[in-house]
């Protein structure tokens, strides 16, 4: 792990380049950290939707996530878009995990069935 001097003493802004990454010291326009990260979560992922509902954190409200698809970005968007629709009620896509509100668990389990995925319904 690098000493707080090290952390704290980098290059932020720089005249010849604009901003600067703080993790790679790349300009912004040049970083890829967003493109190595999204990689590792892809590759960590081990080919199993688990849809789950969950309460905590949302006074109450239940939502249904989706973790584990194994799809980029936009992708994802694009595939939350169509289960959103599919269960007529409102959504995110948050870090990788996709949050549709409302329990509509074995509505989304048998729409990604049908798209070819594995799903596993997780928790209680």
């Amino acid at each position: 792990m690098a000493s707080l001097r090290d952390q704290l003493g980098g290059l932020v802004y720089s005249t010849e380049q604009g901003r600067t990454c703080p993790d790679c010291r790349a300009p912004v326009d040049d970083c890829a950290c967003d493109e190595h990260s999204e990689q590792a979560r892809l590759a960590s992922l081990d080919g199993i939707v688990r849809i789950r509902r969950e309460t905590s954190g949302r006074k109450g409200k239940g939502v249904t996530t989706l973790s584990g698809i194994p799809l980029a970005g936009d992708e994802l968007k694009t595939l939350a878009k169509t289960l959103k629709k599919r269960c007529g009620t409102g959504g995110a896509v948050k870090d990788g995990i996709v949050e549709i509100q409302g329990d509509h668990r074995e509505t989304l389990k048998a729409a990604l069935e049908a798209m070819g995925y594995k799903v596993k319904l997780a928790g209680g």
